[in-house]
């Protein structure tokens, strides 16, 4: 390898594998031509810009393509002057590719320099040629025979054709003539104006390959008038200076074309392989301007990368939208007061007394700390039926709430790009009804438990009254519970008092009698707290499925930077080598 070319290589290698790992999992707009386009360039950079950088003084590698029976196999087997490569009226005749060399340069083509995806055949130069085969295989094979009807400098390759009926044949051609330092584009005076052959023709005009046209089965009344029109297309398509020779309809000699229309072809090829300075030229042409489209379609599958970024950035904003509505509206349904209503509210009112009490602090207020000092000298009911009504209240409302977190995601998911495609796999993995009930559960018993240890350190530091006594830690635990669930500051006021009514004032005036109004405050503040970080960390649990499905995708956020990174440096280490 010349040390003029080994920064390129390297820097081409390290875009190449960039390339080979970008994925494009969601279905989004552009996805499946950037899947197409990532192979492609994969396949260039292997097949032909890394061997032909590394080893510029190789043979011309010769591509002969085009349509469908425009007698590709038949103008081979007449260049070289012997039946190597099969022709006949049944299409498609050429499935296998055949690659031809000089029995000097079999060397060149023995390991998988170029065209590295294609299994060999090495084929005898005496054999008859390979009849078509409708083996699968044979599109992953490249048949590889030497003769002396070409030049050293100079291999020609035999390739499917590029309309084919048959798919695979229509992606190995265009796979070789990608790989190609020269192409030999066969067409004919019935088919030269076809859509696909002039598709590829216009991407060889843009990558600045190097393209000689045969035009084949010309009627001679009509040779002047076709040539012109062809002639006049190529200058539109970009490929002025592609050299147009043709082949007049007559009687074939034998099972090849006339010597005369063959002779100027075959000494064109042979004064570019004679001539060294001619085959750098070529091959370098045909090198830069192949270099210049990777590098281009490079960037733009960079672009079509962060289109993926995108898009799983706002699938993730799904995700994280509704986990942080369900908080939210957790947060105001354990403050509004709508939780002390029915079994709660009944097994609070059982746990201070009776119904009269209560209508007496409902209707003076002003007086509630007496009411709460002579309540506290009896003996109030046990806790555990006030404690379990919270309980079963709280984790009724957390599961509905993570259930319906999970449906906003499915629903967003659905109309947004790409998420349809996750989400049933994230919807299967999402936990089942008990498991969720279960998980709220003990967050619930978690958060109460954290709680009441909150009470007995705040009671540690006073001397226990006979009010805190008398209460008890779970009953000013319960107490707690009741007015933080009425309230979002810690005490109640205001339009408060009128949703809450003395049902939780009463439990704010039993706390502030033992601990005062600044500790009630400071301890409902805390407790809410956690009681919203419980909410936060089941909510993630829940919707872990929409988050690992995203995750388990794999997109590097800065996929787009890396390979403008790489194509910078390609062209860097280009113009430092001289090769631009």
């Amino acid at each position: 390898m010349a040390s003029s070319t080994h920064g390129a290589v390297v820097r081409l290698r390290s875009l190449r594998d960039l390339l080979a790992t970008i994925p494009f999992p969601l279905a989004i707009d552009r996805a499946a031509q950037a899947r197409e386009s990532r192979e492609h360039l994969v396949h260039q950079l292997d097949d032909y810009v890394l061997p032909r950088y590394e080893r510029l003084d190789a043979p011309l590698l010769a591509v002969v393509g085009g349509s469908t029976g425009a007698g590709k196999s038949t103008l081979v087997n007449s260049l070289l002057g012997v039946d190597v490569a099969a022709s006949s009226a049944i299409r498609p005749t050429t499935r296998r590719p055949l690659l031809l060399h000089h029995p000097a340069e079999a060397s060149w083509f023995e390991d998988d320099r170029i065209l590295p995806s294609l299994a060999r055949v090495r084929v005898a130069p005496d054999a008859p040629a390979t009849p078509a085969s409708a083996d699968p295989s044979v599109h992953t094979e490249l048949e590889i025979r030497s003769t002396r009807g070409l030049p050293q400098g100079l291999a020609i390759v035999d390739a499917p054709d590029v309309d084919s009926v048959v798919n695979e044949n229509r992606q190995v051609a265009a796979q070789l003539l990608a790989a190609a330092d020269l192409w030999l584009f066969v067409t004919t005076a019935a088919r030269y104006a076809d859509a696909v052959p002039w598709d590829l023709l216009r991407d060889a005009a843009a990558r600045n390959t190097v393209v000689a046209i045969i035009l084949d089965r010309v009627p001679p009344e009509v040779v002047g008038e076709v040539r012109a029109d062809l002639r006049r297309r190529l200058v539109d398509g970009g490929l002025a200076e592609a050299p147009l020779f043709t082949i007049e309809e007559s009687v074939l000699d034998g099972d090849h074309l006339p010597e005369d229309q063959v002779a100027p072809i075959r000494q064109w090829l042979g004064s570019l392989a004679a001539d060294a300075a001619s085959r750098s030229r070529v091959a370098r042409q045909t090198l830069l301007g192949a270099v210049s489209a990777v590098l281009g379609q490079a960037t733009a599958l960079g672009v079509a990368a962060e289109e993926q970024v995108t898009a799983v950035d706002q699938l993730r904003t799904s995700v994280a939208a509704a986990e942080a509505e369900a908080l939210r509206r957790l947060e105001a349904a354990t403050a509004d007061g709508s939780l002390l209503r029915g079994e709660v509210l009944a097994r609070w009112q059982e746990f201070v007394g009776t119904g009269d009490f209560f209508r007496s602090v409902e209707t003076q207020v002003g007086r509630i700390r007496d009411r709460v000092s002579a309540f506290v000298r009896g003996a109030p009911a046990p806790t555990q039926p006030v404690e379990a009504a919270i309980e079963e209240g709280l984790f009724t409302l957390l599961e509905a709430e993570a259930q319906r977190a999970a449906a906003d995601v499915d629903h967003a998911w659905r109309f947004e790009g790409g998420g349809r495609d996750l989400l049933a796999e994230a919807l299967t993995r999402l936990p089942s009804e008990a498991r969720l009930r279960g998980e709220a559960s003990r967050h619930v018993v978690e958060w109460q438990g954290g709680l009441l240890e909150m009470v007995r350190e705040e009671g540690a530091d006073r001397r226990f009254t006979a009010r805190m006594l008398s209460l008890g830690v779970n009953g000013l635990g319960i107490a707690l519970m009741i007015t933080i669930l009425a309230s979002t500051g810690g005490v109640i006021t205001g339009g408060e008092l009128a949703a809450a009514g003395g049902t939780a004032v009463v439990g704010q005036k039993l706390l502030e009698a033992v601990f005062g109004e600044d500790a009630v405050r400071r301890m409902a503040k805390q407790a809410r707290g956690k009681l919203n970080d419980h909410g936060r960390q089941l909510l993630a649990w829940y919707l872990e499925p929409f988050t690992a499905a995203l995750d388990g995708l794999a997109i590097d956020p800065d996929v787009r930077t890396r390979v403008e990174e790489e194509v910078a440096a390609v062209r860097t280490a280009q113009a430092e080598g001289g090769l631009t």
